[in-house]
């Protein structure tokens, strides 16, 4: 992670997906902050940028730096999704569009999660770790990147879904020893273990640390 500077007490999240939004808002809002989504500040006509980055930290940074600079405002971007052993590490930095289907975010996480099944339908209990992974970039209204963290959120992929929390993945990826998905977590107990909340929690000691925690 890299170090921070001043002016970032208001935050705006880069992202469409309003559960992103509540979950870093959950962990940045007791610590001081003002956390934003793009509609409260007008962004929601911004293009998106390409994410084209080899890695979760690459696009987080595309995302961050680019909607810093149309915004003129700091930003606060992720980029997450499913890293399944079994299948290489797969659906990865896909995850949000790996199946190519649907017009609607319902819609694609009913398409990853049928994918993901019939994907795993053959491989044995031992075998099916998995984790979420996180990369978080926070960048100043010029785009100059000012911290970059990371979380994890370890499990095993269920054969079927549970759980009516979270979103996308959550209902296949299994907790506590496989006893629960990450959708049956409620929503404070998830954004305390998972790899957003680990991601969040890791910027704001960040931004706490530096001169940006005492800024007016």
């Amino acid at each position: 992670m890299t170090g921070a500077t001043s002016g970032c007490r208001e935050i705006v999240v880069a992202s469409g997906n309003p559960h992103k939004v509540e979950e870093i808002r959950a962990i940045l809002g007791p610590c001081g902050f003002r956390v934003l989504a793009l509609s409260d500040v007008g962004g929601g006509s911004i293009p998106e940028p390409i994410e084209d980055g080899d890695s979760f930290a690459a696009n987080a940074r595309i995302k961050a730096v680019a909607y810093a600079r149309a915004l003129r405002s700091t930003v606060i971007a992720d980029d997450s999704g499913l890293e399944v052993d079994a299948l290489g590490g797969a659906p990865g930095i896909f995850s949000a569009r790996w199946a190519g289907l649907g017009s609607t975010r319902t819609e694609r996480d009913a398409a990853n999660n049928a994918k993901l099944v019939a994907a795993m339908a053959a491989v044995p209990d031992g075998r099916r770790t998995a984790r979420f992974l996180c990369a978080m970039c926070l960048c100043d209204s010029s785009g100059t990147v000012l911290a970059e963290t990371t979380g994890a959120f370890e499990g095993t992929i269920a054969r079927a879904p549970a759980g009516a929390h979270g979103f996308g993945y959550d209902p296949f990826l299994l907790v506590d020893g496989g006893t629960r998905s990450s959708a049956e977590l409620l929503p404070e107990e998830k954004n305390a273990r998972s790899h957003r909340g680990a991601a969040a929690r890791a910027m704001a000691r960040v931004i706490e640390a530096t001169d940006c925690a005492r800024s007016s």
